[in-house]
């Protein structure tokens, strides 16, 4: 416990589709939540609670709707939170993009999953809220067993909280000064502060941070294997990045860095170069607000040149184009090898603009007219055939139904308005 790093995690708390001060006060704050999470984005912040406060069956869908598109936005991981009763509500918010979900213990119903829903997702996508520590000790050896944190939302039972149990949990703030907060981040027990004291001082995390790390509080920072000394540098004293998207492995730019832009990117987490041109620092995205979030940095066999995973915001080249490297030099007539995922992606595009706008006489069209009853039939027909298929010797039967049940199965997809990225997270996370 003593080893583990410190988080600084705001929340969104959501109220018919607006972002509102807290809990127990619906003054709004921000009309559009996901203006919040670029916000958070930008001001280095580990993680985020998204708190849904609906109040109707409507409400509570428009809130998972948004709680889906703060999870696309957010570079950060997010716990969702409220309108849990069973099962199937912590599958809507873990199936949102939300990393985790928050079971609140003042509720006996949510008491009553906590084995149900731990052995169902796994123990690491479950924290647990709770205000009396009292509910610690009366589901001691549960907690334990099923559920990986905690989020503690009085601050004043941070002492009797560690008394009860080992698990590493939150403290949940609304107003504290600056100084008591560095004292709670001090409590060995405790892995992060959540709050309004987080989010109206969003603009202050990377000095709270340093703060912390003067007072030998380890917080959660990019942690470089290699000093800028240790690094090989060309004869300006530089070296050169190479920056790929950390998704599509696409090569996006290079630039390149100096001590203090090397120094710069691990302490924001944004790629900082140095522009020659200007003979200054650059924070890629401070004008155009495209950010480059640092995935990772590796240096190469030689430690004379980083390679920069990055998740891209907008456009990475200042043409507007979203790769640098668009100029065609040279070609031979070659086959090029097709990116699975890109072919998904691409097939998924046509099917969508066909949805948007239809094309006489087209089958896809066709099958959105009919609806969801004959897109499910067909997707039923074609599973089928890939069965009859398989009974086949001849493998390229399988292939051609196979083909054509993803095809169905894209047409549903954006009928329910899923993508494959999403499709591809949630594999990856099994």
């Amino acid at each position: 416990m003593s080893n583990q790093t410190k988080k600084f995690i705001p929340c969104i708390y959501l109220y018919r589709e607006h972002a509102v001060k807290g809990l127990t006060d619906t003054t709004i704050v921000e009309t559009d939540p996901i203006r919040l999470v670029h916000l958070y984005n930008e001001n280095n912040a580990d993680e985020l609670i998204v708190f849904d406060m609906s109040e109707s069956d409507e409400e509570h869908e428009a809130n998972l709707d948004l709680m889906k598109e703060i999870c696309a936005t957010a570079e950060m991981d997010v716990t969702g939170a409220g309108n849990v009763k069973r099962m199937e509500d912590v599958k809507k918010i873990l199936y949102t993009g939300c990393k985790r979900a928050i079971l609140d213990y003042e509720k006996e119903s949510n008491i009553a999953v906590t084995e149900e829903v731990s052995l169902k997702f796994g123990k690491d996508k479950i924290w647990v809220s709770y205000n009396d520590p009292a509910v610690l000790s009366a589901n001691k050896e549960l907690l334990e067993k099923y559920v990986s944190s905690l989020v503690l939302m009085n601050p004043h039972q941070i002492r009797e909280t560690m008394e009860v149990t080992k698990l590493p949990f939150l403290v949940q703030i609304n107003q504290i000064a600056l100084n008591k907060l560095i004292e709670i981040f001090a409590y060995e027990g405790v892995c992060g502060v959540t709050g309004n004291t987080i989010n109206d001082n969003i603009k202050d995390i990377l000095s709270l941070k340093e703060l912390c790390l003067q007072n030998n509080i380890e917080v959660e920072k990019l942690r470089a294997a290699y000093t800028w000394d240790q690094l090989k540098k060309n004869s300006d004293g530089m070296v050169p990045v190479v920056v790929q998207d950390y998704r599509t492995l696409e090569v996006l730019m290079v630039a390149y860095m100096n001590e203090e832009s090397y120094n710069e990117t691990l302490r924001t987490g944004k790629m900082t170069y140095y522009s020659r041109s200007r003979q200054e620092l650059w924070l890629k995205g401070a004008t155009s607000g495209h950010f480059q979030y640092v995935k990772s940095l590796t240096a190469d066999c030689d430690l004379d040149t980083i390679l920069a995973k990055v998740s891209q915001v907008g456009a990475a080249c200042h043409t507007g184009a979203r790769s640098c490297f668009f100029n065609e030099i040279a070609k031979k007539d070659y086959e090029q090898a097709d990116n699975p995922l890109q072919v998904f992606e691409d097939v998924l595009n046509v099917i969508k603009d066909r949805k948007v706008h239809p094309k006489e006489g087209s089958y896809t069209n066709y099958l959105f007219d009919k609806g969801i009853d004959k897109i499910l039939k067909k997707l039923g027909e074609e599973a089928t055939e890939i069965v009859i298929a398989a009974k086949n010797p001849n493998a390229n039967e399988v292939k051609y139904e196979i083909s054509d049940f993803l095809y169905h199965m894209m047409v549903l997809m954006v009928e329910k308005d899923v993508t494959w990225e999403e499709i591809t997270t949630e594999l990856a996370n099994r």
